[in-house]
């Protein structure tokens, strides 16, 4: 088990508690402009559940997911479905979903494995279908905490995304973290997938 995972089984009662009440009803209303009432939406890397249950609150079809089981087990009696225990490389699912919302998730994902991981998410959506994703703003990559982090510039995503097509950003910003005891800036993006029919 790599550290992020066991870091996430040890802590994940703490993890939950510092993280289920965090309002990002903000982030939720700019992303669900581009997602048709009703859509289905895969929670990729969901962490306590907080922001599937708030989908299915406005009415979407949610599927979630996540490494940890531990926090599968608790995001799951959060939100009321069943979230699935898995990594993100072994996403395979073709043309299913209409939005994939990956918060504050992707950020674990090693920089040599971002473009398959990305290539997996687009595959995955519908055409014309939309994905979020956020980091934290910065260039370093490495331990912090006992996890892998992977920050991420403007810069260096649009770097990222050039080399995959099919993909275009559609909307960028930055934010600070809505948990008081936390002064992290984060890049926020919103991508639309678009392959020539």
């Amino acid at each position: 088990m790599n550290i992020t995972k066991q870091y996430y089984q040890d802590n994940a009662q703490d993890f939950f508690d510092s993280t289920v009440n965090a309002d990002l009803s903000s982030h939720y209303d700019r992303f669900l402009r581009y997602v048709p009432e009703h859509g289905r939406i895969l929670d990729f890397g969901c962490g306590s559940g907080r922001d599937s249950k708030a989908f299915l609150q406005r009415g979407y079809t949610v599927e979630a997911i996540d490494g940890s089981s531990e926090m599968c087990r608790l995001a799951s009696d959060h939100c009321g479905i069943q979230v699935r225990c898995m990594d993100f490389q072994e996403l395979n699912d073709v043309e299913k979903y209409d939005a994939i919302w990956a918060c504050a998730s992707l950020l674990h994902v090693a920089k040599d494995q971002m473009p398959t991981v990305i290539i997996k998410m687009r595959e995955a959506l519908v055409n014309t279908g939309v994905m979020y994703i956020s980091f934290k703003h910065g260039n370093y990559e490495g331990e912090r905490n006992g996890r892998l982090f992977v920050d991420v510039t403007p810069e260096a995503f649009s770097d990222l995304i050039s080399s995959i097509s099919g993909l275009k950003v559609i909307e960028e910003w930055f934010t600070e973290d809505v948990r008081p005891d936390k002064e992290t800036q984060w890049y926020n993006v919103i991508l639309k997938k678009n392959i020539e029919l």
